[in-house]
């Protein structure tokens, strides 16, 4: 007899760099046959995240179960983007048991939780959880997580300040917005630091959500999946700053792609990047490199001044072997300069 209950999706959501993609692709490795999907989501316009799944080889995903939405976030493009999307892997002729959704990083997930409400797909998927990924170093850093005291005293300092921290809007709105909290990179941090990341989500988020700790994002999909929250039945326990506008944007952040020939030696760019992001208003770098006489691409990734880099796989037979980096930050990025920090 055929099945008509609806197919579960489960969003993932977090700050630039918080660990989505690798949490992700744990997720797949582990998913014990389950087929699965994913919708993932890049501010800007070149797509390294779907990039590192597709590249994950694992049967139970294939890449066509894989699509990519690139320069547009979710949040805002939802009829264009994410529905057609989602569309079109329930109509495939083996549909997928559980859809996840990576979102960008500067994403607010209530407006696509919302989006599960619309008669198009309403009787056809359910939001099972929203999991929110928390770069736990960052919250340390004081990234996502403004001193009250100290910022009331910048206000009454400066006169021009009359709006909060648009990093700290995103980062409580994803917070507010979870069924799960994962604070992710525990391995960085000391048990005084954990406590006080503990302690800066338990002032945010007034309902019970459940928080875990994770290293890598290795958490299996039986911790991740089946939460079972509907939570497009369940907006008004998940407020959001932007609740009373009739829309929003991004404007406070900005990208750019900077194309990258082949390096003899990765340390030279490495302390390139390192220095143009110490320079400037940096807050995610990633993408692919090309090492001369390397098979393997090189993989690097930056959150703020930390900075890693793998070989992450061979280069495809007749795969362009390009070098790019995406670099993403607050709205006045000086571009020229940072290009010119990297090339040397």
């Amino acid at each position: 007899m055929k099945s008509f209950a609806k197919t579960p999706c489960t969003i993932v959501t977090g700050f630039l760099g918080a660990g989505k993609t690798t949490l992700v692709r744990n997720l797949i490795e582990t998913a014990n046959g389950r087929r699965l999907a994913i919708i993932v989501n890049e501010f800007g316009d070149v797509g390294i995240d779907g990039d590192i799944l597709k590249g994950c080889g694992v049967p139970d995903c294939p890449g066509d179960r894989i699509v990519e939405l690139s320069n547009g976030c979710l949040c805002c493009t939802v009829a264009d983007d994410f529905v057609p999307a989602l569309k079109s892997l329930l109509n495939q002729n083996e549909p997928p048991e559980h859809i996840v959704i990576e979102t960008s990083g500067l994403a607010l997930p209530k407006p696509l939780v919302q989006a599960f409400n619309w008669p198009e797909i309403a009787t056809r998927v359910t939001v099972d959880g929203v999991v929110a990924v928390v770069d736990g170093p960052a919250v340390i850093a004081g990234r996502f997580a403004d001193d009250p005291e100290a910022l009331a005293a910048q206000r009454a300092a400066d006169g021009s300040l009359d709006h909060d921290n648009p990093l700290e809007e995103v980062f409580e709105d994803q917070l507010l917005c979870a069924d799960l909290i994962v604070v992710n990179k525990s391995d960085l941090m000391t048990d005084a630091e954990r406590q006080a990341v503990a302690a800066e989500i338990a002032a945010k988020v007034q309902r019970a959500v459940k928080v875990i700790a994770s290293e890598h994002g290795k958490l299996s999909a039986s911790v991740l999946l089946g939460l079972g929250a509907a939570a497009e039945g369940d907006l008004g326990a998940r407020p959001s700053h932007h609740d009373n506008e009739a829309e929003h944007d991004h404007d406070d952040f900005e990208s750019f792609v900077l194309d990258v020939p082949a390096q003899a030696s990765p340390d030279v760019l490495l302390a390139r990047i390192a220095d143009a992001v110490g320079a400037h208003d940096v807050l995610r770098v990633k993408g692919f490199v090309e090492v001369a006489g390397k098979p393997l691409r090189l993989l690097i990734q930056a959150v703020g001044n930390r900075i890693q880099h793998q070989f992450e796989r061979p280069w495809r037979a007749g795969e362009e072997r390009r070098g790019r980096l995406v670099f993403i930050g607050e709205r006045g990025l000086d571009v020229a300069a940072i290009k010119n920090l990297v090339a040397g």
